[in-house]
């Protein structure tokens, strides 16, 4: 279980649904305070929701968005700002009401952490490298919180779950390009590159020297040898095979149009000035089944957990009072 705890610290619950809350039958969702103009006055706290017996108070609403809302604000402003931070507060205090109803379905039946556990909890994520303060009261809370969820989940979603092979399969054949391989070429180079009391008219004449040469049958690997300036001249100008996406864009889009033996014209980057023998070429591929079974095993349990909270968390609001207060 610890070692799924690092990823749920960032969710802190399994967030689903961003739907219409229910109270008794009836609507009553909507949204938190806007934005408040400079001077206006201000409500110190209230509460914005009712979850059965417990209360969630805006200003929880408030700590819990308090790092992403301050990011929002460094990059927007105005109406779009007042828009994105109510999107904010609407996901955020849904995500509070089913750690709520999950903490509350918990405690009804027994199920608890206890100290020795929070603390192999911090240990385990010390390990990977996150900072917990095990003597804070409220972050100690909130990681038993987490672990009483995370156990609520396993026994209530995940423990029903098997994902069956043909259902591997049909995911296989619906997501092939998903498994596809990019393109893929052989190449070697020419870097040629100004030297420091070189003319720019000198330097093109030589590049053109160059490239004439190779063009009319000069040994590449031989030229390569002479005249590169890059690491891989000793090789022959060498590159081996790099995946299309990997090259910097202006010689990729002068390879991919190249056949396997062909040489193309100078292409300036950054780096300096490169001629491209596409020595050969791999049509995109898909993996095999085999290869990325494991994978999409993964792929499948978690859409399938996803699914079976939704339909889990969907029952236990239906039978829950909440309100969302304006």
């Amino acid at each position: 279980m610890l070692d799924r705890l690092l990823a749920r610290r960032s969710r802190l619950a399994a967030c689903g649904s961003f739907g219409i809350l229910v109270c008794s039958g009836l609507i009553l969702w909507g949204l938190l305070d806007p934005i408040r103009p400079a001077g206006a006055a201000t409500i110190t706290d209230r509460i914005v929701a009712i979850v059965n017996k417990e209360l969630i108070m805006q200003s929880e609403v408030r700590s819990e968005i308090a790092g992403e809302e301050q990011r929002l604000r460094e990059q927007y402003k105005g109406a779009e700002l007042q828009r994105r931070i109510q999107q904010l507060e609407y996901i955020a205090l849904s995500r509070m009401i089913e750690r709520k109803l999950q903490l509350q379905w918990a405690q009804a039946r027994g199920m608890e952490v206890s100290e020795e556990e929070v603390n192999q909890a911090i240990r385990q994520l010390e390990k990977q490298g996150e900072r917990v303060d095990e003597n804070n009261p409220r972050e100690r809370k909130a990681l038993k919180e987490q672990l009483v969820m995370m156990r609520v989940m396993d026994r209530e979603v995940r423990s029903g779950i098997m994902v069956l092979q043909p259902e591997l399969e049909r995911y296989y054949g619906s997501h092939q390009t998903r498994f596809s391989l990019p393109e893929e070429y052989r190449i070697s180079q020419i870097l040629l590159k100004q030297k420091a009391a070189e003319e720019v008219k000198e330097f093109r004449k030589r590049i053109a020297s160059v490239h004439a040469a190779l063009k009319n049958g000069g040994d590449f690997a031989e030229i390569a040898l002479q005249q590169s300036e890059g690491a891989e001249s000793v090789k022959g100008g060498a590159l081996g095979f790099v995946r299309q996406g990997e090259l910097e864009p202006e010689i990729e889009r002068v390879v991919s149009g190249l056949g396997p033996g062909q040489i193309s014209a100078p292409i300036e980057t950054i780096q300096g000035w490169h001629i491209i023998r596409l020595d050969e070429k791999k049509p995109s591929q898909f993996r095999p089944f085999a290869q990325v079974k494991n994978e999409i095993q993964g792929l499948v349990h978690q859409q399938k957990t996803e699914d079976q909270y939704q339909r889990w968390m969907g029952d236990i609001k239906r039978k829950a009072f909440i309100e969302v207060k304006f």
